[in-house]
């Protein structure tokens, strides 16, 4: 056992001899490649281009538009405008396509709508109520669907009218 742990420190200095002395040769290839990239012709650069300097435009209307006026007529001031001060209904809380027209009632020559709402409350509505987040206004009422007009923004800072159904509930 002593002389096997005499040769253990000779052994492990062969074996990382031999290691490094594999990594020793072929350095030819490389060193034929640097002086390949060496060899080459060098190319010139073109230079950086001379920034122009910055010249003023003085706008004068004449015939042109203000481009600063959106080009189709806008009505952002004028038209349909959602009423934001009315208090809101229980069921504008919802998107349209949430909401379920699951019947009607007719009672004292009024006719109610019955709206089921996803929390599973059925909410009785008639014409004039509100419905969905897009303020839509119930405008007719029959067995088949529940009519309203939607006000909608327009893409040009405005709003516009819109007609929505809600079809009654296939059994």
């Amino acid at each position: 056992m002593k002389r096997l742990a005499r040769w253990v420190p000779w052994l492990a200095a062969a074996w990382l001899a031999a290691l490094l002395g594999g990594c020793g040769g072929g350095m030819e290839d490389l060193q034929q490649y640097v002086a390949q990239v060496k060899a080459r012709k060098n190319t010139r650069i073109e230079p950086i281009p001379q920034i122009k300097p910055y010249q003023p435009f003085a706008y004068a209307p004449g015939n042109r538009r203000d481009p600063f006026e959106p080009t189709a007529p806008s009505n952002a001031t004028a038209g349909v405008r959602p009423d934001l001060k009315r208090n809101k209904e229980p069921l504008e809380e919802y998107p349209l396509d949430a909401l379920k027209f699951v019947g009607v009632i007719d009672y004292q020559h009024t006719t109610y709508a019955m709206i089921k709402a996803p929390d599973g409350i059925i909410h009785r509505v008639t014409v004039g109520n509100y419905l969905g987040q897009n303020f839509g206004r119930i405008t007719r009422i029959t067995e088949a669907e529940v009519s309203l007009t939607e006000i909608v923004p327009d893409g040009f800072g405005g709003f516009k009218e819109q007609p929505a159904k809600l079809a009654a509930e296939e059994k």
